[in-house]
């Protein structure tokens, strides 16, 4: 995140904490959309997505007084949104079932650097093909443009983890779309 940024991350905090109306709407009117997407990479039903971005919208309102860094506004954010997404999951399914594909996707050859993709499409067939671990690092990294220490506040792991998590998560992705698949390859 730029100074610029993280200043008007600070001051939209600052402005909603008095109160004012319209820097509430521009919180919502900012954030909607990308919140929205990260909670889709989690839970595929729209109807549920959208349950749980009000429910995020709700627990952001409640604690924006507490948030001690106005300049991590994003990783603030989307923390929020994870957790209120996996409380959604666990009530679902089992927590083995959910992390069924784990941290180990055995190898999957070399991506060769970095990914590039010019299919938008592609690529969002590619996440949802990928482990939930996989899904949620790559979506903070490469689609919402998370630093590797606010995408650690918010998963709640160490540094080196996201590192490790984002390796194997790129090459299993690059597998993805090469048309190999990520468990048998």
């Amino acid at each position: 995140m730029t100074e610029k940024e993280a200043i008007y991350c600070e001051l939209l905090v600052f402005r909603c904490r008095r109160g004012r109306r319209d820097a509430l709407e521009e919180l919502v009117r900012t954030w909607e959309k990308p919140l929205l997407y990260y909670i889709r990479r989690y839970v595929d039903d729209e109807h549920e997505s959208l349950q749980i971005l009000q429910e995020t919208w709700v627990k952001v309102l409640q604690g924006l007084r507490k948030l001690r860094e106005p300049r991590r506004l994003p990783a603030w954010l989307y923390s929020i949104a994870r957790k209120t997404a996996l409380s959604h999951l666990r009530a679902r399914y089992s927590k083995q079932a959910l992390f069924s594909n784990g941290d180990s996707i055995g190898d999957c050859g070399d991506d060769g650097g970095t990914l590039a993709f010019e299919d938008a499409e592609q690529v969002h067939y590619g996440l949802a093909k990928l482990s939930l671990l996989h899904r949620e690092v790559l979506t903070l990294f490469f689609l919402e443009d998370l630093s590797l220490e606010e995408i650690a506040g918010v998963l709640e792991i160490p540094v080196g983890t996201v590192k490790s998590r984002l390796h194997h998560a790129r090459r299993a992705l690059r597998t993805i779309l090469d048309g190999e698949d990520p468990n048998h390859g």
